[in-house]
C-alpha cells in the first residue's frame, strides 16, 4: 500500500492587475535567472516596479490576468482523473497497490507558491513525490529552478522525491504539438495550406547559458525537427526566440525580427508555433497573438495565426501520465497512443 503526489511544476502568472508587480519581484528574485553576488531582492524590488506598469498594459489587453494558472489547473484536474483510471486498472503494472494518488501545482513566481505546495506535500506522508515540470525542454531557467526551489524549501524526504527532467521528444508530446498544428492549418483554405510556413517560436535564453551547457536550445531545435520528420517535411519551416530581456545577448533569430525577414522575402502565411510553451500565457496571448501582429502587419504577411497552446489537449496530458507511470512502474519504455 502507497500513497503517492505528483507535482505539477510551472511559472504562474498573475492573476490580477494587482499582482502584476510583486510577481515580477518574484521573478527577478530567482538566483537561477537573475545571480547577483548581492543586493538581488533590493534590485528586484526596484525593477519591478519601474516594468509593472507596462506589464500592467499587456495583461489589460489579454482579460487583465494570466490564462496560465486557469490552464495549469484545467491540466492538473485531466491528469488526477486520468492517473486515478490507470491505477484501477489490475493490469497497470504497478509494484504494489496505490491508496491515495494526489496531483498537486506548484508555481515558482506565484500562488500557489511551491513552497505552499512543498508543505502540504510533507504533511501528507507520501511514500513517493513525483515532480513534473510543465516545460518539456530542460532549462536551468525553467525546470532548473523549480526544482532547486523544491529542494529548498521541502521538508520530507527527499530520497522519496523523483524528478522527471525533459520530455521534448516523447511521442505524445510531439503528437500533441501535430495535432495542434494540424488544428491551425485548417484556418486557410485548401487550396493555401501548402504555401504555409510554420514558424517555432520558443521563449529564449542568454546565449550565455548555452556555452555555459544549457540544452534548453538543443532540445528546442530536437522538437522542431521531431515535429517536422513526422509531418514529413509537409511545410517550410523556421525556429526563432522570443521575449528577450536586458542587454545581454539572447538566443537569435528574434521572433519579430524572423517575421521581417519571411516577409521580406514575399511570404504571405505564416503559423506560429509556441513550442516551448505548454498552455496560452502573455508570451502566446500579447506576445504572439498582439504584438508581433503587429509586425507581421508591417511585414506585409497576409496571413498570420498562432496556433493555440496544449492547454486541454488529451495527448498531451497522457504524455505525462505516461511520465508518471514509467516512474511508479519503473519502466522506462515509451507507449504510442
Amino acid at each position: 500500500m502507497s500513497k503517492v503526489a505528483v507535482v505539477i511544476m510551472n511559472l504562474g502568472g498573475p492573476d490580477s492587475l494587482d499582482a502584476i508587480e510583486p510577481f515580477l519581484r518574484n521573478l527577478f528574485s530567482d538566483p537561477d535567472i537573475f545571480n547577483l553576488p548581492f543586493g538581488q531582492k533590493l534590485l528586484a524590488k526596484i525593477i519591478a516596479k519601474r516594468r509593472a506598469p507596462k506589464v500592467a498594459e499587456e495583461y489589460e489587453l489579454i482579460g487583465g490576468k494570466s490564462p496560465i494558472n486557469e490552464w495549469t489547473e484545467i491540466q492538473r484536474s485531466m491528469l488526477e482523473k486520468r492517473l486515478h483510471e490507470i491505477i484501477s486498472d489490475d493490469s497497470a503494472g504497478l509494484p504494489e497497490k496505490i491508496t491515495e494518488l494526489k496531483v498537486f501545482t506548484a508555481m515558482r513566481y506565484w500562488n500557489p507558491l511551491t513552497a505552499v505546495i512543498a508543505e502540504q506535500v510533507a504533511a501528507g506522508n507520501f511514500d513517493k513525490v513525483i515532480l513534473v515540470p510543465l516545460y518539456p525542454h530542460y532549462s536551468i531557467t525553467t525546470t532548473g529552478s523549480s526544482f532547486n526551489e523544491w529542494k529548498r524549501v521541502y521538508k520530507g524526504d527527499m530520497s522519496k522525491v523523483a524528478y522527471i527532467r525533459n520530455y521534448y521528444n516523447h511521442p505524445l508530446y510531439v503528437k500533441a504539438i501535430n495535432e495542434r498544428i494540424d488544428e491551425g492549418l485548417l484556418r486557410w483554405p485548401e487550396e493555401r495550406r501548402q504555401m504555409v510556413h510554420i514558424l517555432f517560436s520558443a521563449h529564449g535564453t542568454p546565449v550565455s547559458l548555452v556555452k555555459k551547457g544549457d540544452p534548453y536550445s538543443g532540445e528546442i531545435r530536437n522538437t522542431m525537427e521531431t515535429v517536422m520528420k513526422l509531418r514529413s517535411y509537409s511545410h517550410m519551416y523556421h525556429l526563432s526566440f522570443q521575449s528577450k530581456v536586458g542587454p545581454v545577448k539572447w538566443l537569435e533569430p528574434a521572433t519579430d525580427d524572423k517575421l521581417m525577414e519571411l516577409g521580406e522575402k514575399g511570404v504571405k502565411d505564416v503559423l506560429v508555433v509556441p513550442i516551448s510553451f505548454v498552455s496560452d500565457h502573455v508570451e502566446t496571448s500579447f506576445e504572439l497573438d498582439i504584438e508581433y501582429r503587429h509586425n507581421a502587419e508591417e511585414a506585409k504577411i497576409d496571413n498570420y495565426i498562432v496556433m493555440t497552446g496544449l492547454n486541454d489537449s488529451a495527448t498531451f496530458v497522457e504524455c505525462l501520465s505516461q511520465l508518471v507511470m514509467n516512474e511508479l512502474t519503473g519502466k522506462k519504455e515509451i507507449l504510442n497512443a
